[in-house]
Formats: C-alpha cells, sequence, structure tokens
C-alpha cells in the first residue's frame, strides 16, 4: 500500500478589488512545469514556513494575535501564522503588500525609490535570500491583518504528489499597488470577476481546481469586495472540506462529503 501523505499546513488568500463593473479577483497562472497543479489559474498561496510563526512576525503583525487568530480557526495555538503565510504569499506571488506602520496607519506605497527597493527585495525573498519578516522588519513595515478574513478550508485528497492543509482567506487589494505574477511559480497574472472566471471554465478557457471553483460560486453574487470580506467574517463553523478521489465504473470522480459514495 502506497504511503498516505500528511497534508501540510498552508494558506491562501482570495484578493479583490472595486471596478465599476464589479469587484474583481487577482488570479494567477501556475507554471506549467511545476509538480503541483501545473497551468491552473490559482489564488496567491502556499506552504506555512516556520518563520511564519515566528516572534518577529508576531511582533511585525497589527491588528490580530496569534490568540485571536487561533480562535478564528479553531486552533489550540498557531494561527497567526496562517495569516502572515497568505499575506507573504500574496508579496512573492502576486507583488502585493498590505501593511501599515506600528500605530497602525495606512501605507500607501507609491514613492519610486521605495517601490524599486521592494521589488529588488521581492526578488531576493523569492529566491530564499532574505526573510520576508526580515524584510518587513528592514522596511519598518507591519503587516495589516484587521481586514484579512478567514473564507474556507480545504484538505488536497489523497492521490496527488503534493497534499496541503489549507486555509483560504481573503482580504482587498491595497490601492496604488501594481499586481504582477513572479514569473517563475507563476507565469500569468489576471483579475477577473468571479462570474467571468467561472464562465471562462465553462468554455474550457481557463484550468480552475475544485476549490477554486467553489469558492468563486460561493461569493459570486456579492456586490462589493467589502461586502465578501464582512460575509466571510460573519461565518461560523466553517468545514473542512477533504474531497475523494475514486474510480467508478472505468472513470475517476471527484467526492465531496455528503456526495454518493464518499466515505
Amino acid at each position: 500500500m502506497a504511503e498516505i501523505l500528511v497534508p501540510r499546513p498552508a494558506a491562501t488568500v482570495v484578493t479583490l478589488r472595486e471596478r465599476e463593473n464589479g469587484y474583481e479577483i487577482l488570479m494567477l497562472k501556475r507554471n506549467v512545469l511545476s509538480d503541483f497543479v501545473g497551468g491552473a489559474y490559482v489564488f496567491p498561496g502556499g506552504a506555512v514556513d516556520e518563520a511564519d510563526a515566528g516572534d518577529l512576525a508576531q511582533a511585525l503583525s497589527v491588528g490580530m494575535t496569534d490568540e485571536s487568530c487561533s480562535k478564528v480557526l479553531s486552533l489550540p495555538s498557531g494561527g497567526l501564522a496562517y495569516y502572515v503565510a497568505c499575506l507573504r504569499e500574496l508579496f512573492e506571488e502576486g507583488g502585493l503588500l498590505i501593511v501599515c506602520d506600528e500605530d497602525g496607519n495606512g501605507i500607501d506605497i507609491k514613492d519610486r525609490v521605495l517601490v524599486d527597493r521592494l521589488n529588488r527585495e521581492r526578488i531576493s525573498v523569492n529566491d530564499g535570500e532574505l526573510g520576508f519578516v526580515e524584510m518587513l522588519a528592514r522596511e519598518h513595515l507591519f503587516l495589516d491583518l484587521r481586514n484579512v478574513a478567514y473564507l474556507a478550508h480545504w484538505i488536497t485528497p489523497i492521490g496527488p504528489p503534493r497534499r496541503y492543509d489549507t486555509r483560504f482567506f481573503v482580504t482587498v487589494a491595497p490601492t496604488g499597488q501594481h499586481a504582477d505574477h513572479d514569473n517563475h511559480e507563476t507565469v500569468a497574472s489576471r483579475w477577473l470577476r468571479p462570474h467571468d472566471a467561472l464562465a471562462m471554465r465553462e468554455r474550457g478557457e481557463l484550468d480552475l481546481l475544485l476549490p477554486t471553483v467553489r469558492i468563486l460560486q460561493s461569493v459570486v453574487n456579492f456586490e462589493s469586495a467589502q461586502a465578501v470580506v464582512d460575509h466571510a467574517n460573519a461565518l461560523k463553523d466553517i468545514p473542512r472540506t477533504e474531497p475523494r478521489i475514486i474510480e467508478r465504473d472505468g472513470r475517476v470522480e471527484i467526492l465531496l462529503p455528503g456526495d454518493d459514495g464518499y466515505v
């Protein structure tokens, strides 16, 4: 019997921006050479790193503590690391940095010198030459967790070469910043209204994973980005969803809890 992989803790962030014709969501295309979901359009995200749970990460977070984050995620401790991880991945993969100063005042990142320096530091962070929280400390920046809300919880089914225990969050993109893929793990980026993304998937124009589809479906009817965040903040007892991959009548099927044959 093949070894059943233990899912690795991970965090993903559904990043929204307001537009006159309806809010849009940042979608990134995974490199087709990736050994995990290559070619699919996803939300920025990845595994939780040890540094995400460190003392420096906690000291540089505004708006929530490890205790309050853990309570939201129904964990005994360590919840803050998921929030830090999702915003780190947003910066690494999408180039957006949700930060404030020590007193919680917003920071509008427009200064050309600062933007150029952050772009260089992003490359260093992605190359592993500089830690994300160390970069924040160097720039005297603090992660702003006040408008980051917990939205969903999915576990990769048994079978794929990698498995993740992923917490999905939602937030609104900072104004004045430009989102851009990292051109390594992600090779394209686009802002899409949720119903447009779902329609493109139906036409075979967009490769989306099941959790991505279900999350898009869950927010498609909201009128604004902030309404989605408020909805997530109001959710209670978010279920842990772990699909099952089965073979039935010679066909591979993905089942969700409640489906016929799910065990």
